[in-house]
């Protein structure tokens, strides 16, 4: 009952909490790429800003500094007359495989941000937590549309940053869901109940399942999905539709749209996600999972968890 408590606090007291990013005024010239960023590439050719998530060689997992930086890329296109729409896309072999579990789960407990000893406090992992679901949100809350283009895989916390995104085109062979559901997760923006439906999401996230972009658009996860050849042309094609239509038309359409979703307890939906994901990681068996994965490397303890081989509340 402490514990609850002690969450309880920690709610109330986070409830005006907003992670104001740092407006960048400075604008990337067109068809050129700004190089402030680390892990992302940002540029800006007709009217269009591309965000690139940029760690190709862990494809392109998620580190502490990922999120930040793509909140401050979409502020910087927001703040930008030039620019009436913003794709987001991935650098590599995936658009994003999620957290990067080699940083979180194999090293030891305190040794990177968002990771504590245990006991742990649920205050910090909220603070640290709920700032990268404000960062990804940014894509929803944008003033400009925002499109995902995703191929090789959207899982885990790359599913939230696709999904915070107004509109998805996937290849048809990529693979997107959120396996850490099964053990060391819960989706911190809580959009697959908005995009599937109740019973859907929770086949989604019961199972951990991956699903290809064939079913993610037959179910209305994504809008579109092409063969993997054709991704490029169907975004340009979705984005030349778009551009041209006034900046301001575009920003009523979607606060319309977003005003309907968030009537319907979104921001409450991800609070007691942020929640309940720390919560998640902290468990015993998010405690067992980790100390698997530091005995044996996060590749196999993946494999191990997503295979369903293993009962990880009995080790």
């Amino acid at each position: 009952m402490q514990a609850f408590r002690r969450i309880a606090q920690v709610s109330r007291s986070l409830r005006s909490v907003t992670y104001t990013p740092k407006l960048i005024t400075r604008q990337a010239s067109s068809g050129t790429s700004d190089d402030r960023y680390q892990s992302i590439l940002y540029s800006i050719k007709d009217r269009v800003a591309y965000i690139t998530l940029n760690r190709p060689h862990a494809l392109n997992a998620i580190t502490p500094h990922v999120p930040k930086e793509l909140q401050d890329a979409v502020a910087q296109a927001n703040a930008d007359d030039d620019v009436r729409v913003i794709v987001v896309s991935g650098n590599g072999k995936a658009f994003c495989a999620g957290y990067d579990l080699k940083l979180f789960a194999e090293s030891e407990r305190g040794s990177v941000g968002g990771s504590q000893k245990m006991p742990w406090d649920p205050y910090e992992d909220y603070r640290f937590m709920h700032a990268c679901t404000e960062a990804f949100m940014s894509l929803w809350r944008s003033l400009k549309p925002t499109i995902c283009k995703v191929h090789g895989y959207a899982v885990a916390g790359g599913s939230d940053i696709a999904l915070c995104c107004d509109l998805i085109v996937m290849a048809e062979d990529a693979k997107i869901g959120y396996p850490p559901s099964r053990v060391w997760g819960c989706p911190t923006t809580a959009m697959w109940t908005y995009r599937v439906g109740a019973e859907r999401a929770k086949r989604i996230l019961f199972t951990g399942e991956l699903i290809d972009g064939k079913e993610a658009a037959r179910i209305g996860l994504v809008g579109e999905a092409v063969p993997a050849t054709e991704l490029d042309t169907a975004v340009s094609r979705l984005v030349d539709r778009i551009k041209t239509v006034p900046t301001n038309q575009l920003f009523f359409q979607k606060q319309v749209i977003n005003q309907v979703v968030e009537h319907m307890g979104l921001s409450s939906a991800q609070r007691l996600a942020t929640l309940l994901d720390g919560m998640s990681r902290h468990s015993p068996e998010g405690v067992a999972f980790q100390k698997r994965t530091q005995e044996v490397g996060f590749k196999q303890a993946v494999h191990e968890r997503d295979s369903g081989i293993i009962d990880w509340s009995k080790l």
